[in-house]
């Protein structure tokens, strides 16, 4: 605030006090404001709520992310210590029977007769052809098998 004479007890001038009045007012209302903002418990509860509740979701898609990354590297180690040796087994087992099944099937083949070769071709070809009634017949003798063996039990 400045002054006419210079002199520091003079009287202030009437825009002065203006000035004075105009920025005590924007002050008090800044104060009132801020005292209004901490009076308001229902905000500052809705506000702390909020922030809670986007800590906690936060946390649950940390948490969740660390059991994903958990489960993610269980499932590789027992896939090294239990799933490599088990294919390991049954890619050998599949490897002795398919050897097995070839060479069984080339001693079928040399000890058919021609003519029943030739209509297991036949059969063969039109299964291939329409497995539809094929497959209802296979059926039909399942469900037939376990009538008769459920009636022989009763």
């Amino acid at each position: 605030m400045s002054t006419d004479s210079g002199d520091e007890n003079s009287t202030p001038t009437p825009q002065e006090l203006r000035e004075m009045v105009e920025g005590t007012r924007e002050e008090l209302g800044q104060t009132v404001q801020e005292l209004a903002a901490r009076a308001d418990v229902k905000a500052r509860a809705k506000d702390k709520a909020d922030e809670i509740r986007a800590e906690v979701a936060e946390s649950a898609i940390d948490a969740g992310t660390q059991v994903r990354d958990g489960v993610t590297e269980a499932v590789v180690l027992a896939q090294d210590k239990v799933v490599d040796p088990a294919l390991d087994a049954a890619a050998g087992a599949a490897s002795k029977i398919a050897k097995g099944g070839a060479a069984v099937a080339a001693k079928v083949r040399e000890k058919t007769p021609e003519p029943v070769a030739v209509k297991a071709r036949q059969a063969t070809d039109a299964v291939r052809r329409r497995p539809g009634p094929v497959i209802a017949a296979a059926v039909a003798a399942v469900v037939v098998f376990f009538t008769v063996r459920r009636k022989g039990r009763r």
